[in-house]
């Protein structure tokens, strides 16, 4: 009796295992997460789930029975048909069989349509919930189940289906202790119709388990996932909020300027409006939050022909692009904002006008982009909160936070009378990539 037991806490050693050995590789992750699959897809789950229980079987068979706490034949099928439907669990089913049926010292030919019509009850447990949801949420504290009987709403209805789970669980083991009993060769049970009833309800117990903790397990890796990527789409929906708050205040800025050029000098004003459309319709065709840095360059060189209407001779504009940075990738619109700055808060307000200086070096794997003007400069008890104050610098520097989380700098150095140094380092990429990871 005590080595009986022994070895049905194995098996239920070997099932969490055998799910945490699951969900380390990705593409099983996903094939195990997934609710809607390809036919290719469930095959390649079925696949998988006879990789990992056949061997148990094919052990226990080949070694005379020695191990018999690997052979979780019956639970993988079922498990099979939980999570992946009928025909995975089908065949499943008649996969983890074929140790057993084949092996010439056992002969066990009941396992191949039993374990068959267990895998394809696990469809069935499956189809029977209203909400897949259901499924995840199964307890493998049988306390936990029957608690939710007695609370009101969508609840009862889970709970129903969970108690209904359950019994699904434990007739399939009870089913599989008579016919082990009627034909003791021909099919595989630790315990029998005919052992003590304590053995035949550890039994019981240990195929639950073995079922409701893989799922358990699976669920907290689902959960996880799904976690993930609720925080991709909320740093997705963050990013486009960031980036729609350039365009307006790029626009607004500009359409001031047209207006103020439309009586006194139309033509430039018509020129500036196809200019604004040209960058407009480009910030339109492509939203990407990353760019190389040529295609910036050349955004940026849109713009400041727009400022230059309004400035003429005033504003200057000197580029030292290193060798290999312009293809380079960096945060798309991360230029535009900070020329922006120089112009409106270090240049237009200096008589005659001033510098701005684009640099971009590469230096250990980092790019160093550096914007730099010439203009009034900024007093020392602003120059610590302009990170804070502002559309322009906050914003880029709320991207950088989002699309470079702790690797990045950005840092602005300013001395009133000579002008205002804005460098940001980041990683050196060819390649643009999720903001996610």
């Amino acid at each position: 009796m005590e080595e009986h037991l022994i070895t049905l806490l194995i098996k239920v050693g070997v099932a969490a295992s055998i799910a945490s050995f699951g969900v380390r590789s990705t593409t099983v992750k996903k094939m195990l997460l997934r609710e809607e699959r390809t036919l290719a897809q469930r095959v390649s789950l079925a696949l998988w789930f006879a990789g990992v229980f056949s061997p148990g079987v094919a052990i226990r068979v080949l070694t005379g029975g020695n191990y018999p706490a690997l052979d979780l034949g019956l639970e993988g099928a079922l498990l099979a048909g939980i999570v992946g439907g009928y025909m995975c669990g089908w065949f499943t089913g008649m996969m983890v069989s074929i140790p057993a049926v084949l092996h010439p010292g056992y002969g066990e030919f009941l396992a191949l349509p039993f374990y068959a019509a267990v895998g394809i009850g696990g469809g069935l447990l499956r189809d029977s919930a209203l909400d897949k949801e259901d499924i995840w949420r199964f307890s493998p504290f049988p306390d936990v189940n029957l608690y939710r009987i007695f609370q009101h709403g969508r609840e009862l209805r889970s709970a129903l289906f969970h108690l209904y789970f359950s019994l699904g669980v434990v007739g399939t083991e009870f089913v599989r202790q008579i016919l082990a009993s009627a034909f003791p060769r021909r099919l595989f049970s630790i315990a029998t119709w005919d052992d003590s009833w304590m053995l035949r309800c550890a039994l019981y117990a240990t195929t639950y388990f073995c079922i409701t903790l893989p799922l358990k397990v699976w669920n907290s890796t689902r959960n996880e996932a799904l976690l993930e990527d609720k925080e991709r789409l909320l740093m997705q929906a963050r990013l486009e909020s960031l980036a729609s708050q350039i365009n307006p205040h790029f626009l607004f800025n500009t359409l001031n300027s047209v207006s103020s050029l439309i009586r006194m000098n139309p033509e430039q004003a018509r020129t500036m409006i196809l200019r604004l459309s040209r960058i407009m319709r480009q910030r339109l065709r492509s939203q990407d939050h990353f760019a190389a840095l040529r295609e910036e360059l050349d955004f940026i060189e849109d713009y400041l022909q727009i400022e230059l209407v309004r400035f003429g001779g005033k504003l200057r504009v000197e580029k030292e692009i290193g060798p290999g940075t312009a293809e380079m990738f960096i945060p798309s619109m991360l230029l535009q904002p900070l020329v922006e700055n120089c112009i409106k808060h270090g240049i237009s307000s200096k008589i005659e006008g001033g510098t701005i200086i684009l640099r971009a070096r590469t230096s250990n794997g980092r790019l160093i982009i550096r914007v730099e003007d010439d203009g009034v400069g900024i007093p020392e008890p602003e120059l610590a909160a302009v990170l804070d104050k502002g559309i322009g610098v906050r914003n880029v520097n709320e991207r950088l936070k989002v699309l470079y989380p702790g690797d990045y700098k950005m840092w602005i150095d300013s001395q009133p009378g000579r002008g205002t140094r804005i460098e940001i380092d980041l990683p050196a990429r060819l390649s643009g990539f999720a903001a996610a990871g």
